[in-house]
């Protein structure tokens, strides 16, 4: 059995895996926050929980917003910011007696989209998650790439590339950079797009597209209103696909990957799969683009599968 968890900024979520890939549990609770202790407890007594209901011990493995440094065994980059400087792997494992695996969100994202989702059966997926903020992991032949700073994939904070006179000034990103990918195309970022375009600050209808905002306007009520005709709210959406489509061009001239999966709540519009795909042509260094841009097959799912596919099916066998 193969156990999962997606520590996240609201909630924390478990799964439990056969052997087989089959889900045997799954239970969602809210994350206690700004509480680190809270929060180590908090996913110790799930796991406990789990092999309860169960009757089994697991492996465990964890995806969570942020990457272990390498000099201090602690977190960060994380913007839940309690786990920051924090022993998150020792201090779980040392409650659960037990390995435990930890891994980015959005490689643990890549990863499940890769085994068996959107990616399955190509060598090189590269997964995106566009959401309140931007990430991005990559899978070679299986496995996640994690590079020599533990940051591979982390495209949100590159800068945009080749910024038009509507992209300026350059946001500042809460990184301390100016003009991040982030900036702009995560859920927040479309947003203050929007009103600085001029754009109107109402509320608009519930379309069901969850990007994690809880503002008066978010990207799915600018999304709502562009299908309904409002011309400032399409005019925004156009600029979110152009700057999406440049900054997955740089991807692509980098790593070339057969895939490119969206993840988040942005991940829900539709048209980005066709109309990014049909922008990025003239920034790709190549005559022909193979790279396919897809939703995910497992949607909400593939971060907390993710985590539980840090470990192999077969516990003996080492990925």
């Amino acid at each position: 059995m193969r156990i999962g968890i997606d520590l996240g900024g609201t909630k924390i979520e478990i799964v439990a895996l056969g052997d087989d890939g089959e889900e045997l549990l799954r239970r969602r609770v809210a994350t206690p926050q700004g509480d680190y202790r809270a929060t180590v407890a908090t996913v110790a007594q799930l796991v406990e929980a789990a092999e309860q209901a169960l009757h089994g011990r697991g492996t465990v493995g964890v995806g969570m917003p942020g990457a272990v440094s390498s000099l201090t065994g602690c977190i960060k980059n994380a913007n839940s910011t309690c786990l920051i400087g924090q022993p998150l792997q020792r201090d779980l494992q040392t409650l659960l007696q037990r390995e435990v695996r930890l891994a980015n969100d959005a490689n643990c994202f890549a990863l499940s989209e890769a085994v068996d989702g959107a990616g399955h059966g190509a060598r090189s997926v590269f997964g995106v998650i566009l959401g309140t903020g931007v990430g991005g992991g990559i899978v070679l032949d299986g496995r996640v790439l994690t590079g020599a700073n533990g940051i591979a994939g982390e495209w949100g904070h590159i800068p945009l590339p080749a910024p038009q006179a509507e992209d300026l000034p350059l946001p500042p990103c809460y990184c301390g950079r100016l003009g991040c990918v982030e900036t702009y195309l995560s859920g927040p970022g479309l947003v203050a797009d929007y009103l600085r375009q001029g754009g109107a600050s109402e509320a608009g209808g519930d379309t069901g597209l969850d990007t994690g905002l809880n503002t008066a306007l978010d990207a799915a009520a600018i999304a709502a209103r562009a299908a309904a005709g409002d011309a400032r709210c399409e005019a925004a959406l156009q600029r979110y696909e152009a700057r999406l489509a440049r900054a997955l061009a740089t991807v692509i001239n980098i790593l070339d990957p057969q895939v490119i999966v969206l993840g988040g709540g942005l991940s829900r519009l539709e048209r980005l799969y066709t109309r990014v795909p049909a922008l990025w042509a003239p920034h790709v260094f190549s005559d022909h683009i193979a790279t396919r841009l897809l939703p995910p097959r497992h949607g909400d799912s593939s971060g907390v599968r993710g985590a539980a596919c840090l470990w192999p099916a077969d516990p003996a066998t080492q990925p």
